[in-house]
């Protein structure tokens, strides 16, 4: 068995200095008692990713007339704790492992079978593997911990990310549950997702969270603690911007949670919720008027006894009230509006697909469309090797211009649509300027030797528009356009008209490599050498001479 050695006290979710000090609940700060505090006043108020997968219901009005969709309960603060280190050192009833499908040692958290021993790998497989979303309990061997709960986290992907976020949810629910029915009351959870399976991290943050909230709501009176374990400071630092939107100590946290909170916060259990599955009650056929009638005396009828009564249909016309039954649009008849809708637009003539612009169509999307569509993106460009894309030196890092802002170089005359998968190129765009829309930033586009290259139409660049997101838009600082020809400025000014005129009209044409070195001065800038030869060839050498040998350019005396 596990033999205790000497502790290291922690607190405020530093790890221990040693891996094989054993840390007690006492030594964690509570969550309740902690001084950790997020400053959302100190946000960006026009930032759309403050909070993540947020469709703000009423953010724009008054913070008390929305209703706390997670109010403050200390009692229930009281059990949660926030800590930075594996959770095989702490001294709990239950840690949680994240493992595969057949628990294998090699997929499971990193760390825990070393310390555990031999005897966990040998118990698993005995168990028979586990479902996703499932959990299973095993002993502890030589942990300080009593039992381990093992579960398997979904894989993330695009199309099925609500299938994910659900079974995701349903892994914590399951490990609260095991812990309940093995009679223990304190549990170690670390993030039940990995890098290979795509999860995007805050998003499952999110999720975990509010699993926890809504399960506490139900049993707390069955469970004493649970400490959110982190091991990298990118997950420390979600954890603790997310907690007071779920877990608010105080009138003031509650109030910024009821801004900050996604739309959509699952159901009673945290699970999303799917519009398509609630069930619908139609108006009754027989119903004259959709106005309000009130029934002469108060009746409590229950479900049963409506089905099983036989009274007339005037009668049940005084209790169910057409008007109301008819406030949410029945799911299916709107599916089926969107449908026509769309089929009329593909059958009906698209003056824009006629004059080679694309399909311009589409409402615009939200703010949480936005980020989600992003998300998804950037979680899969991530996963995929792209060395195929970068090789082709359309979209690459430069230095910074005239004022620091970084730049990001952009070769018209190296789009070769022949020859490009334009979906895997806009992952690679997607992974190249996440790093740089964080903050002001700059585009220089060659344009030079591009004239006769074929280029995306408008609707191509309307979508990766949208799936850069709104901060691209507003952290953008100038697109600087070199050897700009009239088809292209014709282009740009559709894309002020149709795409948005918001980023399109920060296009800066320049003709001259010199007047690009006023912006970006030229130590900063990759520039490929037919670009020179191009600038040569347009302007005549006039005011400007290349050295063939360097490539710097020096203004003719």
């Amino acid at each position: 068995m596990y033999r205790p050695v000497a502790t290291t006290t922690t607190r405020g979710g530093v790890p221990t200095d040693s891996g094989d000090s054993v840390v007690t609940l006492d030594q964690v700060p509570r969550w309740i008692d902690s001084d950790i505090r997020y400053l959302y006043e100190n946000e960006d108020p026009n930032s759309d990713y403050a909070n993540p997968l947020s469709s703000v219901s009423g953010s724009e009005g008054n913070a008390n007339d929305i209703v706390s969709k997670f109010p403050v309960d200390h009692e229930i603060n009281s059990k949660i704790y926030l800590w930075r280190g594996d959770p095989w050192n702490l001294e709990v009833d239950a840690v949680v492992n994240s493992t595969n499908e057949n628990l294998d040692e090699v997929h499971s958290s990193p760390g825990l079978h070393a310390a555990a021993g031999p005897g966990l790998a040998e118990e698993c497989a005995t168990l028979g593997g586990c479902r996703t979303g499932m959990a299973k309990v095993t002993n502890a061997y030589d942990l300080p911990a009593r039992r381990v709960i093992h579960t398997v986290g979904p894989k993330y992907a695009v199309k099925y990310h609500t299938a994910a976020e659900n079974a995701l949810s349903h892994c914590y629910r399951s490990c609260l549950e095991l812990l309940i029915e093995n009679r223990l009351q304190s549990i170690a959870m670390g993030c039940i997702y990995t890098e290979p399976k795509n999860y995007p991290r805050e998003p499952a943050a999110h999720v975990a969270i509010r699993t926890v909230r809504r399960f506490l709501e139900k049993q707390k009176d069955k469970i004493e603690a649970v400490v959110f374990c982190t091991t990298t400071s990118s997950d420390t630092e979600i954890y603790k911007r997310l907690l007071p939107l779920y877990f608010p100590r105080d009138n003031h946290e509650e109030e910024i949670a009821r801004l900050k909170l996604p739309a959509d916060v699952g159901d009673e259990n945290g699970e999303t919720t799917i519009a398509e599955r609630k069930i619908r009650i139609k108006p009754l056929p027989n119903s004259k008027s959709s106005s309000p009638r009130t029934p002469q005396a108060s009746v409590d009828l229950s479900v049963s006894n409506v089905g099983l009564s036989r009274r007339s249909s005037s009668y049940l016309d005084a209790f169910l009230d057409p008007a109301f039954m008819s406030l949410i649009k029945d799911p299916d008849q709107r599916r089926r509006e969107q449908w026509e809708k769309t089929a009329q637009a593909q059958n009906s003539w698209n003056c824009f697909k006629m004059l080679g612009y694309g399909d311009l169509g589409g409402p615009p999307l939200s703010a949480a469309e936005e980020y989600s569509l992003h998300s998804r993106y950037l979680a899969k460009a991530n996963s995929l090797n792209l060395s195929e894309i970068a090789e082709m030196k359309i979209v690459y890092r430069g230095g910074v211009d005239s004022e620091g802002r970084p730049v990001m170089v952009v070769v018209g005359a190296h789009f070769l649509l022949r020859c490009l998968d334009l979906e895997r190129f806009i992952l690679y765009v997607v992974k190249e300027f996440e790093p740089l829309i964080q903050k002001p930033y700059s585009i220089v586009y060659f344009h030079s030797a591009a004239s006769l290259q074929m280029q995306p139409d408008l609707g191509w660049m309307k979508r990766l528009q949208q799936i850069l997101g709104r901060k691209h838009q507003r952290n953008l600082h100038a697109i600087y356009v070199l050897h700009p020809t009239y088809g292209l400025k014709s282009a740009i000014f559709a894309m002020q008209l149709f795409v948005d005129s918001v980023v399109w009209k920060k296009v800066v044409y320049l003709d001259r490599l010199l007047q690009l070195f006023r912006y970006v001065p030229r130590e900063q800038l990759t520039i490929p050498d037919f670009v020179f030869q191009h600038d040569l060839e347009v302007n005549g050498g006039k005011g400007l001479i290349v050295d063939p040998r360097t490539k710097y350019v020096y203004q003719r005396p």
